[in-house]
């Protein structure tokens, strides 16, 4: 999975297209965000979540806006990591064992970046919940237009509507706590994140 989201990267690289789109395939945000200095010492920057992304989705696209020393970056990291596309070690990662561990001497901008990410993760929840109590509404009113609209019926599937509900209400507080907190060490280390779309 990282081997194909890596080569993904150079071949954008390659064509010099000025934003990459990636998904999280890693199952982790903090080993997305170590994909993302990866990315960065390619010669692509992280830069927030992409318009690709369809309302609500669950596994938004992230767009990486490509740096304007792009070929120099990315031939700097193919000289000292030739190994990296076919599995060996990566730029500013330790080698072995999962290729995703940051070296302590970079972790902090890791952590930096794995903050920008929750931020703008945690921004997609309420959007994502509310497609997501709709759909299972449609969905629950087409057995009930077939079978009749009982009481009964009616009663057990507003349960179920309400006890998701629950469920979404329930994550959007964890969400707004998470972007409160990652938001507060963005503004701590001087990161002003979202970045204004008025600036260049």
């Amino acid at each position: 999975m990282l081997r194909s989201q890596l080569a993904a990267l150079l071949r954008d690289g390659a064509q010099s297209l000025q934003q990459h789109e990636a998904r999280n395939l890693q199952r982790s945000w903090r080993r997305f965000a170590a994909f993302a200095y990866v990315a960065e010492q390619y010669g692509y920057r992280y830069n927030g979540l992409s318009p690709l992304s369809p309302i609500g989705s669950p596994n938004p696209y992230f767009a990486f806006r490509r740096l304007p020393d792009a070929p120099e970056r990315a031939a700097w990291s193919a000289q000292h990591y030739p190994a990296a596309p076919e599995g060996g070690p990566l730029p500013g990662m330790r080698p072995g064992g999962s290729r995703l561990r940051p070296l302590p001497e970079v972790q902090q901008e890791v952590d930096l970046l794995h903050a920008r990410i929750v931020v703008d993760y945690s921004r997609t929840h309420r959007r994502r919940g509310l497609t997501a109590l709709l759909v299972l509404l449609v969905a629950m009113l087409i057995p009930l237009s077939q079978t009749g609209f009982s009481a009964q019926s009616l009663l057990v599937c507003g349960a179920v509507w309400l006890f998701f509900a629950a469920l979404w209400l329930t994550g959007l507080v964890i969400a707004r706590r998470r972007y409160a907190k990652y938001s507060r060490v963005l503004r701590d280390s001087g990161v002003d994140w979202p970045p204004n779309p008025s600036l260049p």
